[in-house]
């Protein structure tokens, strides 16, 4: 137990005494989390928008009002003919043109079918799919208040009867993108910085040869490991906790479930982490090395985590190898217990498979770990 404290207490020394990396540990990441908490949005605004109005009449005038009225679309261009438009588009100067047709009032008074012509800048299919779905939406509602007004005109004694849907929205009120991505960021940080700090850890110790000279010592395998990767569970809980005080005071992310739940899951989570970071390390000679496949396998994670894209939109395959991929199942709890308030019960299959995990890959790394009798 002394060997593992006097471990313990070298490797905060080190990390403490080396100046240059405490804001790499405690500083960048927070910045990170605000950064791309920011960013990391499926949201779409400020849409260049322009049309070109054959109609000219005061119905064709109403519907562009519309679009100017939205938040998402910048109305920014009138075009005199379909030429001129086509040319903007192909020139990147807007993203979405509006054709209106000639005899547009008229026909919607003669109750005739019209067809809206509406091009859309698809090189980013996802933000196409958005914005198609914005301007459907736009002329949806157009068309139901033009119906209402156009039947009270006709017959003053006809009321038509409108059935009107009211969403509720469970677990995000009001929509907020950030309140979704929050958690799956501070997954993100905590995973990354644990895994490169163990990952390199070990490797650090060959480079500069105080491993072969510890190797050769009576310490225990597994006082060892114990003593080199305990400094960095504390952090990465430490992390977490700093970035759930982030999370609540800029973003006011909800917390409705239990603190102390997610603190248990997280401290299993770490273990993962760093038997990967040190089952890496094994197979290594320099920090290049280490850094590099961690990365190779935390993009893989990441973006099969559920935190980008929904699982359920990925291929079969796909889904199948997300069950081995830890970060799917915290990012899945984080939002399970902050935004739902799940209980243990709720937690229990990501629980049990988290910790079978960390069985596997922290035997893996010790197994791997070679010392000198």
């Amino acid at each position: 137990m002394r060997v593992i404290l006097y471990i313990i207490n070298k490797e905060f020394r080190q990390i403490f005494r080396n100046k240059g990396m405490l804001p790499i540990i405690f500083i960048l990441p927070l910045l990170q989390l605000v950064i791309l908490s920011n960013a990391a949005t499926y949201e779409i605004n400020n849409i260049s928008f322009g049309y070109v109005d054959n109609d000219h009449t005061h119905t064709s005038r109403a519907l562009i009002d519309k679009f100017r009225a939205s938040t998402f679309f910048d109305v920014s261009q009138v075009f005199p003919h379909p030429k001129e438009s086509d040319l903007a588009m192909l020139q990147g100067e807007v993203d979405v043109v509006l054709t209106i047709p000639e005899h547009f009032e008229r026909d919607l008074w003669k109750d005739k079918n019209i067809d809206l012509g509406v091009t859309i800048n698809a090189i980013d299919g996802a933000a196409a799919g958005v914005e198609n779905v914005y301007i459907t939406q736009i002329i949806k509602t157009f068309n139901k208040n033009l119906s209402v007004d156009m039947v009270q005109l006709s017959n003053n004694t006809v009321r038509p009867v409108l059935i009107e849907g009211i969403p509720l929205f469970w677990y995000n009120k009001t929509l907020n993108y950030k309140t979704f991505m929050v958690p799956g960021i501070l997954v993100l940080l905590v995973t990354m910085i644990t895994l490169f700090l163990s990952g390199m850890n070990i490797v650090r110790e060959k480079e500069i040869g105080t491993l072969e000279q510890i190797n050769v010592t009576p310490i225990k395998k597994h006082h060892f490991i114990i003593g080199k990767l305990f400094p960095f569970w504390v952090i990465g809980m430490g992390l977490l906790t700093i970035g759930l005080v982030l999370a609540k005071l800029i973003f006011a992310t909800p917390m409705l479930g239990s603190l102390a739940l997610m603190y248990f899951y997280t401290s299993i989570y770490i273990l993962v982490i760093l038997g990967m970071g040190l089952f890496i390390s094994n197979f290594t000679d320099t920090q290049q090395q280490a850094m590099f496949i961690a990365w190779f396998f935390v993009v893989i994670f990441i973006l099969m985590s559920g935190l980008f894209t929904p699982i359920e939109s990925m291929p079969k395959w796909a889904q199948f190898l997300t069950e081995f991929n830890p970060i799917k199942y915290f990012v899945e709890i984080m939002r399970m217990v902050m935004l739902k308030g799940s209980g243990l019960t709720d937690i229990l299959p990501q629980l049990v498979k988290t910790t079978l995990y960390a069985v596997i890959m922290n035997a893996m790394a010790v197994w791997s770990y070679k010392k000198i009798s």
